[in-house]
């Protein structure tokens, strides 16, 4: 799984740089509105990709770690902190699941629209909690199956097909549990719309032209068109996913400074 997952996004990281929906999306914006870090803190993005998050953070932090499977994303993610005169932010290519940090290292441990890929979302969730100093904050943003098992497995399926490095995409009760099971506390949790361009969607995964009219006809049918709404704009077919955000604190304090890392 992480050797395709690699190959798919290392073909696509100049892409997903340049995404709008990675880049500006409304829950980046929502997540820089919860989250009040302090100019001391260090972040870990995990599963950075081309690092929309880390760089969202970095100007109001002491440094931010942007971690990712796929070199050449790590290579966007320096190329947009260098532009953006980010001098903060730094690189490492990590497996989500086995973090090389160790414990107690960050205030806040972010990862956005990445989690869906991860074939142990148990492990990932441990090993946040495990490298965040007490009363740190963990940080999740992806997208989420409806709780309908019937449903979730449609929609997965819709997911896979047109990236077969998808692993499964959670249901929020899902993630709740997992985040408590970690240890964590939780803080709130939401789930907002996004809505999706289907062509510059298929066009990221470099989509053949026989898994796009599959993809179509299964957005076009029940159950997926009642679940993603597809519809035609002046942008071409949209739809729209749910993406939750959720918050989560390690319990203790942040009254001592994390080590190096």
């Amino acid at each position: 799984m992480t050797s395709l997952a690699q190959k798919k996004f290392g073909e696509a990281a100049a892409d997903y740089a340049a995404c709008a929906v990675h880049a500006e999306g409304p829950s980046l914006a929502r997540l820089t509105e919860l989250i009040a870090p302090m100019p001391t803190w260090r972040q870990l993005d995990i599963a950075t990709g081309a690092g929309h998050t880390a760089l969202a953070f970095a100007p109001r932090i002491a440094k931010s770690t942007a971690s990712d499977i796929t070199p050449q994303m790590l290579a966007e993610v320096r190329r947009l902190a260098k532009e953006r005169g980010l001098g903060n932010v730094v690189t490492r290519q990590a497996n989500a699941q086995d973090l090389p940090f160790p414990d107690t290292s960050f205030h806040l441990v972010t990862c956005r629209l990445a989690a869906h890929h991860f074939p142990k979302p148990k492990d990932f969730v441990r090993e946040s909690a495990r490298v965040m100093i007490p009363g740190g904050t963990f940080a999740l943003v992806d997208n989420v199956s409806p709780d309908d098992a019937d449903l979730a497995a449609a929609y997965n399926a819709f997911e896979k097909l047109r990236d077969p490095s998808h692993g499964r995409a959670l249901s929020l009760p899902e993630w709740c549990d997992l985040i408590d099971e970690a240890g964590l506390e939780p803080v709130s949790a939401e789930v907002m719309d996004q809505d999706i361009g289907f062509d510059a969607w298929v066009a990221r995964m470099r989509c053949a032209d026989d898994t796009i009219a599959r993809l179509k006809e299964m957005l076009g049918a029940e159950p997926l068109r009642g679940l993603l709404h597809p519809r035609e704009d002046e942008d071409g077919l949209t739809f729209t996913l749910r993406e939750a955000i959720v918050l989560a604190r390690k319990p203790g304090s942040l009254g001592r400074t994390a080590p190096k890392t």
